[in-house]
């Protein structure tokens, strides 16, 4: 029975388009986050001056701003996926349970 019901979802034409929007959704994704961390690294590896200019009067360097441009940045493709997720997704998801009579 459950191998039925398996069948019959995967040969839905709606769960595949959701699974293919997903997946290039979340590469998307996490190539941008990958490239924001990597120029990150890169900087830190490769512009030591750069990364060590003072930012205003006080003490803290260019390199701890943009660590936490990095950190922010993480929450904010989060946001971005949670979004996507709770509309589009969810959407699909709706359309594929009232097709499979859920």
């Amino acid at each position: 029975m459950a191998e039925a019901d398996t069948a019959r979802v995967q040969a839905s034409p709606t769960f595949r388009r959701l699974v293919q929007e997903r997946t290039r959704f979340a590469w998307i994704l996490s190539g941008a986050m990958l490239a924001i961390y990597l120029v990150f690294i890169l900087l830190v590896a490769f512009a030591h001056g750069l990364m060590a200019t003072k930012v205003g009067s006080g003490v803290t360097s260019l390199g701890i701003v943009l660590g936490l441009v990095v950190i922010v940045s993480a929450f904010v493709l989060t946001g971005i996926y949670v979004a996507r997720a709770n509309g589009r997704f969810d959407d699909l998801t709706r359309d594929l349970n009232r097709e499979l009579g859920r």
